[in-house]
């Protein structure tokens, strides 16, 4: 009777928890707005957040940008899910249509509605401000080589285009430029570069720029950084939290220990027959030559179906994980993808940062870092490795490891997966760096 009550009580504080999602996920961007406009009061003079709005410093210009993007960020992520979750929970105070309130109305005199609409007004008037502002779009933060992106400060037009469309459209100028100065210029273009150096050298704004290109590259690899371990950090701890506090408590709940079964597939059976054979010969055999006390065949007998029993408990409680594994696997994909959704500010940057680190190595790098992907994925050897990662993957799940799946696997994916390699190769590398696929070519053979 106790464990029936509390298993209602864990029941109830669940549903309690999932039913306040909306409001909770409501609050935390409310908060996160009101954060913003406490920034705009006590630094911009209630203004909009933007570096002709304050006399500071680019650096402390560029904290307060971090802070603002910080809170921008919190707001979506939470305005997403209280999207989501409210399509299929109900909200503690849905708002009906009434007359709009006025602005100087504290909020503790206003019914629960009200403080609703209020809300979804201040988060709306917050996001619509730092996202459609094209002074405020182009001070976002940029690549120290995509620098081609500060162009669309001054151009409206390019500033509503996304980042990379933005990038595109101005290295294709630039390379057009570059073609036209090519067929028109008589002097080589080594001379042009070394003459183009030299004026970026004796420019007086010069050291300005190259200050301003060093913080841009620090903030951009802190944010991928960051990001990068938020990636990685994030569905690790949701798996590891719902595992254990959420699924785990539920599974043991609903699964009778006594009567579920031990195995969920014929392979743990036959590992756990093997360890008990094992088991017992190595008993007999330490009896036979001494190492054990003499014991009779009913006290052997005994000494093997104790560790039947603790065999069985063990595969039970594998069985039992292999469940939880599964569910919570789910949940750590889901909270992955919603990262890589929500935060597609930081996914630009990231690949923008990607990008400069890939490009800017040596044609040799490039080529060693291709073949040791190519040999591992899809060399001679990878066979093995696919085998030994699909069979770990059956075992973390409770799968059967099926011989005949694994093995059509090995022979279609990694061939597959070559043929991308090969068509980037092909397509993108050999264009943006020819030599760098000489080099690739030369190595291979």
């Amino acid at each position: 009777m106790v464990n029936s009550s509390q298993r209602l009580g864990v029941f109830g504080r669940l549903r309690q928890w999932f039913s306040r999602t909306p409001d909770r996920a409501l609050d935390q961007a409310y908060e996160a707005a009101l954060k913003i406009r406490q920034i705009e009061d006590n630094y911009f003079s209630g203004n909009p957040i933007s570096e002709a709005n304050g006399q500071y410093s680019p650096s402390a210009y560029s904290l307060l940008q971090k802070d603002r993007n910080k809170y921008l960020g919190i707001i979506k992520r939470q305005m997403a899910v209280f999207r989501t979750s409210r399509n299929t929970l109900p909200v503690a105070d849905d708002p009906q249509l009434s007359e709009p309130l006025p602005d100087d109305v504290p909020l503790d005199q206003i019914n629960g509605p009200a403080i609703f609409l209020r809300k979804l007004q201040l988060i709306d008037e917050t996001l619509e401000l730092y996202n459609q502002s094209p002074e405020l779009e182009g001070k976002q933060i940029q690549s120290p080589t995509s620098s081609a992106l500060a162009g669309s400060i001054n151009n409206p037009s390019l500033a509503a285009l996304p980042p990379d469309q933005r990038l595109a459209n101005k290295l294709a100028d630039d390379n057009a430029k570059q073609g036209l100065s090519t067929r028109s210029s008589v002097l080589p273009r080594s001379i042009l570069r070394t003459v183009d150096r030299i004026k970026q050298d004796l420019d007086p704004d010069a050291e300005v720029e190259v200050v301003r290109s060093f913080r841009n590259s620090n903030t951009q690899t802190t944010i991928a950084i960051t990001f990068v371990l938020q990636l990685i950090i994030i569905p690790l701890l949701a798996q590891y939290l719902s595992k254990n506090f959420v699924i785990g408590p539920i599974v043991e709940h609903t699964r009778d220990n006594t009567q579920a079964e031990v195995f969920l597939n014929i392979e743990m059976e036959e590992d756990a027959l093997h360890e008990l054979q094992q088991y017992e010969e190595r008993f007999r055999f330490e009896v036979l030559i001494g190492k054990a006390p003499e014991l009779t065949e009913a006290e052997i007998e005994e000494r093997v179906r104790q560790k039947a029993f603790n065999i069985e408990e063990e595969y039970r409680q594998r069985s039992a994980d292999a469940v939880e594994n599964v569910f919570a696997d789910i949940i750590a994909v889901l909270s992955f993808s919603l990262l890589l959704t929500t935060c597609k500010e930081q996914v630009a940057t990231l690949k923008s940062f990607i990008d400069e680190i890939v490009y800017g190595l040596s044609d040799s790098a490039k080529a060693f870092i291709i073949i040791l992907l190519t040999d591992t994925f899809v060399g001679f050897h990878s066979p093995h490795g696919w085998e030994v990662l699909l069979e770990g993957v059956a075992d973390h799940l409770g799968l059967p490891a099926n011989r005949n799946f694994i093995f059509l696997f090995i022979a279609t994916f990694p061939v597959i997966l070559d043929t991308v390699f090969k068509y980037w190769i092909f397509r993108y590398l050999n264009r943006i760096s020819p030599s760098a696929v000489a080099t690739y070519k030369t190595m291979n053979e």
